[in-house]
């Protein structure tokens, strides 16, 4: 079967490539072809665009390159036309992707009238993995999700009561790839010691994790470096750099500190760590999964109204997926209005060895492990895709 695949970020590309080793395991003939990154690549298949040319967010940033942003969409959509898959797996990353659902929708209503006409003409499905958090934010897109998107995969527990007691939309949980991936390297990896990270091995570990883009790590970044500075005669901080982004980006923010910065070691990076600070995303259930008590950190342009229009627009009370997953605030969240350099240090005080609330977060983390289970998502959304498909 051809499976056309498209994930527009680093834990996109991470998710997906493992979804297709699942399906080149129980479909030999596999053909993919993907708008993606290099783990995608070293499955096999053709690349058509790197996610690293997808990667816009927030409102400047994406007016600033819209321009590029309907290049790419045109040029994805008439490959779609082009190659005709049998299906069209999107991974998270709803602003491109929704906008792909539709077109090929728009294919299906195309292909059913020659369908009439000629007999035997097979139209893409759309199966949308890792499902739009519409929960938190455009809930209106579940009109969308509900005309275009013919199955959707969810790996958040949550999800299943938003979508189908909520909405009357069924969907598929299939368990969580992120802990899954977790558990699985830590089984594969020998005890790391702390501190023993990109060859260097003394004092024990703060972990930056300040986000996979451009903007989140200028806005992030120089503020964690700020709040741990007078713990740098104690702990190595070093910086989790994002796949995506170029060592000489990071440069400008090391300036006059000893922070370190690794590439393609966030999990040794986490396995080590005493504690982290961390931008709103998959990296908090990576941290949760790895038992390292995190604060998690997101600051924003015009912070202040942002604030505002946060407690006014998003539909959940939290921005991170351990809080989440939860239901109750488990990790401390500095966001926007609460963000700064005092706040993220106060906190992170707090769950450092010896600290008030250390021992209550770790708590916390074993909940959530509970509540994700143990099911392996690529492999059982593989087979649910395939047998439908096959039908």
């Amino acid at each position: 079967m051809k499976y056309y695949l498209i994930a527009g970020e680093a834990s996109g590309d991470l998710h997906a490539s493992r979804l297709m080793r699942s399906l080149k395991e129980k479909d030999p003939e596999a053909q993919f072809r993907f708008f993606g990154g290099d783990l995608m690549a070293a499955e096999g298949g053709t690349m058509v665009k790197h996610y690293r040319d997808l990667a816009y967010m927030g409102f400047i940033p994406v007016l600033l390159h819209l321009r590029t942003i309907l290049r790419n969409m045109k040029m994805c959509k008439q490959d779609i036309h082009d190659w005709w898959p049998d299906v069209v797996i999107l991974v998270d990353y709803p602003g491109f992707n929704l906008d792909i659902a539709k077109f090929v929708h728009g294919l299906r209503l195309a292909s059913a009238t020659l369908q009439s006409k000629e007999g035997g003409i097979r139209y893409p499905k759309v199966y949308y993995y890792i499902a739009p958090k519409i929960w938190a934010w455009k809930e209106y897109r579940i009109k969308n999700i509900r005309r275009d998107v013919d199955e959707l995969f969810s790996i958040l527990p949550f999800e299943v009561d938003f979508f189908e007691k909520k909405h009357r939309y069924p969907i598929h949980y299939v368990g969580n790839p992120t802990a899954q991936e977790v558990r699985e390297w830590r089984l594969s990896m020998p005890a790391p010691r702390a501190g023993q990270v990109g060859d260097v091995a003394a004092r024990p570990t703060i972990a930056l994790l300040a986000g996979s883009r451009r903007q989140e790590i200028k806005a992030n970044l120089p503020a964690m470096i700020a709040a741990t500075r007078h713990l740098a005669d104690r702990y190595d901080i070093v910086i989790a750099g994002a796949p995506s982004i170029p060592r000489d980006y990071y440069e400008p923010f090391l300036k006059d500190s000893t922070v370190r910065l690794v590439f393609d070691e966030t999990y040794p990076l986490l396995a080590s760590a005493t504690a982290a600070l961390v931008t709103s995303g998959t990296a908090t259930l990576e941290t949760c999964m790895f038992n390292v008590p995190q604060v998690v950190c997101y600051n924003t342009q015009l912070k202040y109204l942002f604030g505002l229009l946060r407690k006014l627009l998003l539909k959940v009370k939290y921005v991170s997926l351990v809080n989440l997953i939860a239901d109750r605030e488990v990790v401390t969240e500095l966001v926007a209005d609460t963000f700064s350099v005092d706040g993220i240090r106060r906190e992170l005080e707090k769950i450092l060895p010896g600290g008030e609330g250390r021992e209550a977060m770790l708590q916390g983390y074993r909940e959530v492990h509970q509540r994700l289970g143990d099911s392996h998502a690529p492999d059982k959304a593989a087979d649910l895709m395939i047998r439908m498909l096959n039908a």
